[in-house]
Formats: structure tokens, sequence, C-alpha cells
């Protein structure tokens, strides 16, 4: 936890409820140890996707479809929500959960490789008004060049757990070996995310650590979303 336990608990008690639903869902996944964003995440996003009222949304790491889900909550009914995902056992419970909410027709689950899949959709031309990114920490930044392409100038990029549960703050011999690659490369991501030119970012200790970012442009056109159904 990023922020003082006590802290949160409070904060936590001051956020609204989530649909009975997504509760069910969030004690399974919680229950079968499965990560789901934490309510003070869910808050943010929620908020977020009010603000930015996105007709296309796309989510990198579907997992069980509970932040897809929670996505549809908060978007208008037309807006479309592609989310990816490459585990097979996640994929098979994601349907499921679409299936069993009746979010078929709202979300479509894209199968794959989020490396491969990003850049297909960026070759079909498609474009996005807000992106969750909620997947691999390690891959985030090979994640950067397709992600800035499919958003819109002025879209909205949010990314979770970027803070690592405060790791990130500590030397890198401080963490332990098998977590210093992705420690230097989240490093590496947020660094990028905050001195490049292409993005105006606001990190918050929110969570395991948010990253809001905007898209810029030097164009003065400002596009608009347009995504094909999948």
């Amino acid at each position: 936890m990023v922020i003082d336990e006590r802290l949160s608990v409070y904060i936590n008690s001051l956020l609204w409820d989530i649909p009975e639903y997504l509760q069910e869902t969030e004690k399974n996944a919680i229950a079968e140890g499965v990560p789901v964003i934490k309510r003070s995440t869910q808050t943010l996003l929620a908020f977020l996707l009010r603000m930015a009222k996105p007709s296309a949304v796309l989510e990198i790491g579907t997992a069980i479809g509970f932040s897809a889900m929670l996505a549809s909550e908060y978007t208008s009914p037309g807006a479309i929500i592609d989310t990816i995902e490459k585990v097979p056992a996640r994929i098979k419970n994601a349907k499921e959960n679409f299936k069993k909410f009746n979010k078929e027709n709202r979300i479509n689950l894209i199968e794959g490789d989020a490396n491969k899949v990003l850049w297909q959709l960026v070759s079909q031309e498609k474009r996005y008004g807000f992106i969750f990114m909620d997947a691999a920490k390690g891959q985030y930044m090979n994640f950067a060049e397709p992600v800035y392409k499919l958003l819109v100038t002025g879209g909205m990029l949010v990314t979770d757990n970027v803070l690592q549960d405060g790791d990130v703050l500590q030397s890198r011999y401080a963490v332990t070996r098998r977590d210093r690659t992705i420690h230097s490369r989240m490093r590496e991501y947020l660094y990028y995310l905050s001195h490049s030119e292409e993005w105006d970012t606001i990190i918050l200790p929110v969570g395991d650590g948010v990253a809001v970012s905007v898209r810029q442009d030097s164009s003065s056109r400002m596009e608009t979303d347009y995504v094909s159904k999948w």
C-alpha cells in the first residue's frame, strides 16, 4: 500500500459502493487470489471516465473482466469497450462474467498478446479516447509507442500499479534480484511519461500508484474517437 493503511481505510469509507454484481465479482476474485483494481483506483477510474466521456475505450489486461465491466457502468451505452487478454484461463473467466452479467454486447474481448494486438489495432487505424493499462508491468514501455498512436489528441491514458507498492522509490539494489528488471523498466516508463513532449502526466499515490497522462500533439486539429467493431 502506497499510503498509510489507516488513511486508506478512512478514504475508502467515504467512497461510493460499486454495483452489486461488481461487488460479487470482486469478492470472488479476491477469494481466488486474482488481482482486481483497488477500491480507490476504482473510484478514480470511474471519475475519469465520467469526466472524459470517451466514445471508445481500450483496456490492456482484461484478467477476469472486472475493470472492463466497471468501465461499462461509467461510459455512455453507445461507447465501445475493447479489452485485451492473452492468458487462456483469464479469457475463459472473463467470457463467463460477461455472459453472466449481460455484458457480451458491450465489451469486445480481443484475445492475444498485447504487444501484437496493439500494433494490429494501429494498422486498422482504430482510435480511442481513453486507454486503461493494467497488464504486465515490465511491458509498459513496450506498449507506449502503439498506445500513443491509438489515442486521439487529448485522449487519456491511465496506467495502474506504477509505484509497485512503493518499491519504485527504492534503489535498484534495495529490491530483490528477481524484481530488478521490472523496477528498472517502471522507472524508465515513468521518466518517459513525465519528460516526453508527447504526454502531460500526473502520478498519483492511489492504490499501488496511478499515472494519468493526456496525449499531446503539435497539430492544431483535434481528432475524434473512431473504432469500428472488432
